[in-house]
């Protein structure tokens, strides 16, 4: 069954995240997924579940886009995509600029952080961001109108 053209495509499956984490290449990407998953495990105090076919999610929030359009997305995720592993932050980066600057070596774009391997990355400043992250954006409080 194919879903509704308005719905989120990227939804919580029952796929074993461990296979997937397994199966990642090159070796060195996948020691990184290993990591970020205890890391994002930690942080949240949530077990991992496959969002789509390449994500690793952890808790869910609701959206409400001011259009109608809503659904349900990862509280926390990443993806150890080919060129680097993407940690996704749902609420963006405004509130974190002092941590990017400590994190180590990175890239942005309007949520996702990435990292093209965890050597140099401060694993305890990106632990802390996705921590704080997870919060907001599981507490229910996050305001719909910072949701885009």
């Amino acid at each position: 069954m194919a879903a509704r053209s308005d719905e989120n495509k990227t939804q919580a499956t029952t796929a074993d995240v461990g296979a997937f984490v397994d199966a990642v290449e090159p070796p060195s990407r996948r020691e990184d997924a290993r990591t970020v998953l205890e890391l994002m495990r930690r942080a949240t105090g949530r077990e991992p579940v496959m969002w789509g076919p390449s994500i690793i999610g952890f808790g869910s929030y609701h959206y409400r886009y001011a259009s109608g359009r809503e659904g349900d997305a990862q509280a926390a995720g990443f993806s150890p995509r080919k060129a680097s592993t993407t940690v996704y932050f749902a609420d963006g980066f405004d509130d974190y600029a002092e941590d990017l600057a400590r994190l180590g070596p990175h890239t942005t774009s309007v949520s996702c952080l990435y990292l093209k391997k965890l050597d140099g990355v401060d694993l305890a400043v990106l632990e802390d961001m996705v921590r704080r992250s997870y919060a907001r954006v599981s507490s229910g409080a996050w305001p719909e109108e910072e949701q885009a």
